[in-house]
């Protein structure tokens, strides 16, 4: 594993008297896909909340680039590079496409032309329909202009919360061919996914979760071909 873009030590979230993560602590490697797999209450989503600040630690540390992040503003989260791509896709549908892409750079005063054009050559189907209202595209197509938003920020890691929940298989392939080609161009991702199957063969490095804890962690491939992840989260097992 290469040096740590993201440290997550000893963290513990809260939901009113309901423990949700107890006590984790992971690496995100810079400049690779690392994937928390686990069933749903596992406490990942929680995870990635607290990460993007939007929900506050009860104890632990999170480190960014080597700085303490732990509980700031999410806005200054965003500022450093850390991006959260939430589950349900959450754009915005009275506005066009182009005109959610630009929500998703609000923090910068620069030209966005190429960034523009980063993302439409990542989504060409994203630029067919640049002017059209975001509610009126499919359930593929929200997805990637979710991904392509949180793009806009020029993140140095994009967190994304079930990226293929609710759409077609042939579509999931398709996301996880642009999260792949995301990482080839320097972005780390920190992906949490039902989907273990697809999720275990894009990660370099995999933590399985269960009930707040991580239990088990290990390359995607080693994962893959463990029997207990294959009996628990891939729907066989020797």
């Amino acid at each position: 594993m290469s040096e740590s873009i993201l440290s997550v030590q000893d963290l513990k979230v809260n939901y009113g008297g309901i423990e949700a993560v107890k006590g984790i602590s992971f690496d995100v490697p810079a400049g690779e896909i690392v994937t928390l797999i686990g069933a749903n209450g596992a406490g990942k989503s929680s995870t990635l909340r607290t990460i993007a600040g939007l929900v506050k630690p009860k104890t632990g540390k999170i480190s960014f680039n080597g700085a303490d992040i732990t509980g700031a503003d999410p806005s200054s989260i965003v500022q450093k590079g850390v991006i959260l791509v939430p589950e349900g896709r959450r754009i915005f549908p009275d506005l066009t496409v182009q005109e959610n892409l630009r929500i998703g750079a609000y923090l910068r005063k620069d030209d966005l032309t190429d960034d523009l054009n980063w993302v439409y050559d990542l989504f060409p189907r994203l630029k067919e329909r640049s002017w059209q209202a975001g509610g009126t595209l499919s359930g593929g197509e929200q997805q990637m202009l979710a991904v392509g938003r949180a793009l806009m920020s020029r993140p140095k890691i994009i967190m994304m919360d079930e990226p293929s929940l609710g759409l077609a298989p042939l579509i999931v392939k398709g996301i996880f061919d642009i999260i792949r080609e995301i990482n080839k161009q320097g972005v780390t991702v920190l992906l949490i996914e039902q989907n273990a199957n697809m999720a275990l063969k894009t990660a370099d490095w995999a933590y399985v979760m269960e009930t707040g804890r991580i239990t088990m962690s290990g390359t995607g491939k080693e994962l893959l071909e463990n029997d207990d992840v294959k009996a628990a989260y891939l729907g066989s097992g020797k």
